[in-house]
């Protein structure tokens, strides 16, 4: 019989289900769960299902209070909570006074987010020193670390949905598994020296090893040699070689068909990474997270004489991520390594055991392999710190599949994205999920490379399009390919302007459901009068868009050409069709040729192949090449980068603006070429160059914001990588009392188009 004070007790209890959602499966959620609701005695249950997690517990009103707050305050440090919703519940809690962990329900078609890739933690990097079965074992994880997104199949997120399925686990791992309070508690890609992955090496007689130690003994002696070794990662293979030798750098530049473009380094942790670069506390944070992204930062000293990062003041710097990469520097015998894609540039990065072989076993001194397959393929992502605020340059490992949560419903909405930096995204509910970097699909490879992530994402995310989105652009690649999928499946095609969904896609990332005003600088994006735009001001919201005004036009001499070849900017800013004498720098007249330079300039007096554009990207192609910086480029936006590399950023200086038209940048050019010709260092070129584009800029946007009583800002567009460019514009229109909105979770390049296609298209489906 139950005494009168416990049925007081009971009449104070509640059966309540807490539901949470968000980045909850696969970072030791619901060992969490089960460690504090032991901790506080609380009879119940968690369970993992499809859209995320739910709690049962029977509890007070104020101990639930406490469980939710010490949930949101304690969570896992990789978990990210985007809902937690309570209510009270009729199910039955068993009267056992325990909590426990019961099996999951995966019964609807719903989806909880996806983990990506963890970079190996300090708990494994113990564990590895001390545990026996995992003794330099280099494929050691938890439930806070290894690999995720790039090997997951299909939901639910389980071991067989995984390319760890041909692996069965040895008993001392099924234990662990199984133990609700061990930290690999249900971590899927569980392993050990007995049952899991292993790296091979084919020695100088052919035949393979195994042996980790042996491997790594190798790999060290080919790095301090001056050699290059083949080595797969956990979204592909790499290759790599000692940062400070110029002639494995050099070899290495051969081998991928890369002549020009910096390399990034590894660095075995910050200590040794400060003797190269500055890291304020922004960057030093993103640089040790559990992402680790490339982070481009401001350089101290060169670690390399020459071929690494020539005419740039940069350096593209990242931590370790896995454990070979802690043990090949812990050391310190070697100081860095130069570790980049395993591809020949431009191309997707490989990801098959054969293919590595074949491709780089005769160019490399060793290909460095293991038995467990890459299903997802991704780059390293490249980041940088703008503003006080990390920013995404290519969003790959260690950010995909993270999704952007919309105000709108997305559901079924399948975007292609834009031809460079491709990404393309689908929308699940409310949920718009971008795709890893693909690359410029100008590329067949990358075609493949798309095509194969397409329905690599359908099946995961059980996705199927009701709707496809594409660019305006009708000469895309991403565009013919929607097409196609349109054609062949009966499902509707929208198109949409590139720059309303540069606009958009920021729109997305801070919802905002409003008019703005967008300023989208990048190097080109089709018009609607059928220029090439690309400098652009723009008050618009997800429906619609008002193009308020933009760069003056100038002609492209030679159509898609002065992409490749900047000097034919110079010629086309600089040119008097009025036949007064053009007056262009003499080492520009010495290093372009006369001939060349007639050519081009009767080619815009007859209006031969020179369409107009307004591209903020060809200004800045047109003052590098003017200056001898840049006349060709051997990859994208090379001469832009290093028009800003050079700048002195402790000068001040800048030229009057046209305030009548301050963006007319005709007269800007002149002046520059002028003062070039008078002996005015680069330096100060340049920044008076940044300087004054930004007083323009500023200037605009705050006459266009009085005028339409709109102050919150969009800055989009590729330019916008641009450091200086932006951390002095967004100073200045603050500065102005406007409300600046700066992508950080998503890149400000085409990486992100198609996000604000599936805003654009979602909104435009609500509104009818």
């Amino acid at each position: 019989m139950i005494s009168p004070f416990f049925k007081i007790i009971l009449r104070m209890l509640h059966n309540y289900q807490i539901y949470i959602k968000g980045l909850v499966q696969g970072v030791g959620f619901r060992p969490f769960i089960y460690k504090m609701a032991s901790e506080m005695e609380l009879t119940g249950s968690v369970y993992n299902t499809s859209d995320g997690i739910y709690i049962l517990i029977q509890s007070s009103e104020t101990n639930k209070n406490t469980f939710i707050d010490k949930i949101i305050t304690n969570k896992p440090a990789i978990a990210e909570i985007e809902e937690i919703s309570v209510k009270e519940t009729n199910r039955i809690i068993p009267e056992n006074n325990k909590f426990s962990i019961v099996t999951s329900d995966f019964g609807n078609n719903s989806i909880t987010r996806i983990s990506p890739d963890i970079a190996i933690c300090n708990d494994c990097l113990n564990d590895v020193k001390k545990q026996v079965h995992r003794l330099h074992y280099p494929f050691i994880n938890c439930t806070h670390c290894g690999p995720r997104f790039s090997i997951i199949k299909s939901l639910p997120y389980d071991r067989d949905s995984t390319t760890m399925n041909s692996f069965k686990m040895c008993p001392i791992c099924q234990t662990e598994y199984n133990d609700t309070k061990d930290r690999r508690f249900h971590a899927q890609p569980i392993a050990c020296n007995t049952c899991g992955p292993v790296y091979r090496m084919k020695n100088s007689q052919g035949i393979y090893t195994e042996d980790y130690n042996t491997i790594l003994s190798s790999i060290k002696e080919c790095i301090i040699k001056g050699g290059i070794v083949t080595l797969k990662g956990i979204g592909g293979y790499n290759l790599i070689c000692n940062a400070t030798n110029p002639n494995a750098i050099k070899r290495l530049r051969k081998i991928k068909m890369r002549p020009q473009k910096p390399f990034a380094v590894m660095f075995y942790d910050k200590s040794q990474a400060e003797k190269y670069v500055f890291i304020n506390n922004d960057e030093l944070q993103l640089l040790t997270s559990w992402r680790r992204p490339i982070v481009l930062l401001r350089e101290r000293q060169k670690i390399c004489s020459n071929g690494l990062n020539d005419g740039y003041r940069t350096l593209g710097v990242m931590l370790p991520y896995m454990l070979i990469h802690h043990d090949l520097l812990e050391s310190k015998e070697i100081e860095a390594i130069v570790i980049t894609s395993a591809n020949s540039d431009g191309e997707p990065i490989i990801t098959q055991n054969n293919e590595a072989r074949c491709k780089f076993e005769q160019t490399t001194d060793l290909v460095i392999e293991y038995n467990r397959d890459i299903y997802n393929r991704e780059d390293d992502s490249v980041t940088h710190v703008i503003s006080g605020k990390s920013r995404i340059i290519r969003r790959s490992r260690g950010y995909v599949p993270e999704p952007i949560r919309s105000d709108l419903h997305v559901e079924g909405i399948f975007a292609v994205g834009a031809d460079l930096n491709n990404a393309f995204a689908i929308g699940k509910n409310k949920d718009i999920i971008l795709s890893q970097y693909i690359g410029n699909m100008q590329e067949k490879e990358n075609q493949i490379f798309f095509e194969t992530s397409m329905f690599h994402f359908f099946q995961i995310f059980r996705f199927s399009p009701k709707q496809i989105i594409c660019d305006s652009h009708p000469e895309y690649f991403s565009t013919a390919i929607a097409t196609k999928y349109s054609i062949q499946h009966s499902v509707p095609l929208l198109h949409v302007q590139h720059h309303h969904a540069h606009a958009a896609a920021v729109m997305a990332e801070y919802n905002l459901n409003e008019d703005v005003l967008a300023v989208c600088l990048d190097g080109t994006g089709y018009g609607d009068d059928g220029c090439s735009w690309g400098g652009e001001i723009i008050k618009c919201n997800y429906t619609s868009y008002n193009r308020l005004t933009h760069i003056e036009y100038m002609p492209l001499p030679g159509g898609n050409a002065v992409s490749k070849e900047p000097w034919r900017m110079v010629i086309s800013y600089l040119h008097d069709k009025s036949g007064i004498r053009t007056l262009y720098p003499d080492d520009f007249i010495e290093r372009i040729g006369k001939k060349k330079i007639n050519i081009i300039e009767m080619m815009m007096d007859r209006n031969v192949l020179s369409p107009l554009s307004s591209s903020a990207g060809r200004l800045f192609d047109t003052v590098s090449s003017l200056m001898g910086i840049c006349d060709i480029n051997t990859y994208q936006s090379e001469a832009a980068i290093k028009l800003e590399q050079l700048a002195d950023i402790e000068c001040k200086e800048f030229y009057p603006i046209n305030r009548s038209n301050p963006l007319d940048f005709k007269n800007l050019v002149k002046q520059i070429a002028k003062d070039y010709q008078l002996g005015v260092p680069i330096s100060v070129l340049s920044s008076r160059f940044h300087n004054t584009l930004v007083y323009s800029l500023a200037h605009t946007i705050h006459y266009f914001s009085k005028k339409t009583n709109i102050n919150k800002i969009i800055l989009s567009g590729g330019v916008f990588q641009n450091k200086l460019l932006s951390n002095l514009l967004i100073k200045q229109l603050t500065a102005k009392k406007l409300h600046v909105f700066f992508p950080s979770k998503i890149p400000c390049n085409d990486g992100s188009i198609a996000i604000g296609q599936i805003a654009i298209a979602a909104a435009l489906k609500k509104n009818k």
